[in-house]
């Protein structure tokens, strides 16, 4: 039977460039809010892009915050992106502290600024260099290779071992991939991310299928 994702729709996701990149590679996918779609699915996928404090507030007026937190319980694969891999955490300090999925250990926060370093937004190719002491099999291949980025604030993770990748910013090294059982989240956009994104999408395929 052919594996079907579930990309939440909370308002807020470049869902339509995510099921692009799914249907490239041959994956089967459905954009919904919908209970029974997302936890019969065989993986979902939490997109994201705005701030985090709007995002938990669609999530939770839609209870997709216990349907997200029913689905982790039963173990099923749960992939966050950009905005989603931070929704995934415990708290954000984004505008307003608010709490998060708390899925995952850790808080997310703003780069810091100063007289030398005035641009707080990570925009555009970054690169990316894995942690060999805990691989993503989605990330394979692609040990110094660049993503596309958005956003201004980063994780801070409470647990160091579900580290995957980190980046550099201006002068900050920070976290861009966590991996943690069943639950994979990138802070950049695969989607976005031309070819090594679209060999990251095949990855997750052969998850699936295995």
């Amino acid at each position: 039977m052919k594996k079907k994702i579930a990309i939440i729709d909370y308002g807020m996701g470049n869902t339509f460039s995510i099921q692009c990149a799914l249907k490239n590679v041959g994956l089967d996918s459905i954009v919904t809010s919908k209970k029974k779609q997302i936890l019969n699915s065989d993986a979902i996928i939490l997109p994201g892009v705005g701030a985090f404090p709007k995002a938990m507030e669609k999530i939770r007026i839609n209870n997709l915050d216990n349907i997200i937190l029913k689905a982790h319980k039963s173990n099923k694969i749960i992939i966050g992106i950009c905005l989603g891999m931070q929704l995934l955490f415990e708290k954000s300090y984004e505008n307003s502290l608010t709490k998060g999925l708390g899925i995952l250990k850790g808080k997310v926060i703003y780069f810091k600024k100063n007289n030398k370093i005035k641009n707080k937004f990570n925009v555009g190719w970054n690169k990316i260099v894995l942690n060999h002491k805990n691989k993503d099999r989605n990330l394979k291949n692609l040990n110094k290779k660049y993503m596309y980025f958005i956003h201004s604030c980063y994780v801070k993770v409470g647990e160091k071992n579900i580290e995957t990748s980190f980046s550099r910013f201006n002068s900050k090294i920070f976290t861009s991939s966590v991996r943690k059982n069943n639950v994979y989240a990138y802070q950049f956009h695969p989607e976005k991310s031309a070819e090594n994104g679209i060999n990251m999408y095949k990855s997750i395929k052969n998850i699936l299928s295995s």
